[in-house]
């Protein structure tokens, strides 16, 4: 019995699959574009937000916050439709899907941290411990994810022109969550007030590579 995933593509179910494999990646494109998107709607409307200071989670503490929390919610859904779809479309391997299985962990994290959202009480913030944990998970879901998901891409001739890449973004982003972890979350820490902007940075890692990879995702189920 041969396993290949593009066996059959031609028959009635292969281009089901291929469809539901454009689907999937077409969910990775648009998750990161739609994220930002609301962010940016929301900075506009309350601009006592200080994009630099606080992290994109404070803004589901000004009115209106259940915006945030739904944009956190979608993304999750979306993040997980596109892991689905990676497994998907790159060659099996041993183990293959631990890492698509971590980044569904990172989709779930963030539907975690939208059912816990931060809150203003008294003039300052309070995180719920479900948001930490969320946050916690997401980054740690996302970069280990694609460092592992990197080896399977690098045995697939069809990705290894990519796996570089998503294992250095992989990488990059469990470098800067410890960093975020040790230098920005404790109160006193060096860079306690610039917690917005080394978040930032860290989301220019991830969103990047996930569009990079689900535009790569995209051809392989067009081309399959």
């Amino acid at each position: 019995m041969n396993n290949h995933p593009d066996v059959g593509i031609g028959t009635a179910p292969g281009l089901q699959r291929r469809s539901l494999i454009s689907s999937l990646a077409i969910a990775g494109i648009v998750g990161p574009f739609l994220f930002v998107l609301i962010v940016i709607v929301q900075s506009v409307l309350h601009p006592d937000y200080g994009q630099l200071e606080l992290p994109i989670s404070a803004l589901a503490a000004w009115p209106g916050g259940w915006l945030q929390s739904a944009n956190f919610f979608v993304f999750g859904i979306l993040t997980i439709a596109f892991a689905i779809g990676l497994h998907l479309g790159v060659r099996p391997s041993r183990a293959g899907a631990l890492g698509p299985a971590l980044l569904v962990l990172s989709g779930v994290a963030l539907l975690i941290g939208a059912t816990f959202p931060w809150r203003e009480v008294g003039g300052g913030f309070v995180v719920p411990a479900g948001h930490r944990l969320g946050a916690i998970l997401t980054f740690l879901g996302t970069g280990s994810g694609l460092i592992v998901v990197s080896r399977r891409m690098a045995a697939d001739p069809r990705w290894r022109g990519v796996a570089t890449y998503a294992l250095a973004s992989g990488i990059a982003i469990v470098v800067l969550f410890v960093a975020t972890s040790a230098l920005v979350i404790p109160p006193g820490a060096p860079l306690h007030s610039w917690a917005g902007l080394v978040q930032r940075v860290t989301l220019a890692v991830w969103f990047p590579c996930t569009v990079v990879l689900a535009l790569r995702l995209l051809r392989v189920a067009r081309a399959a």
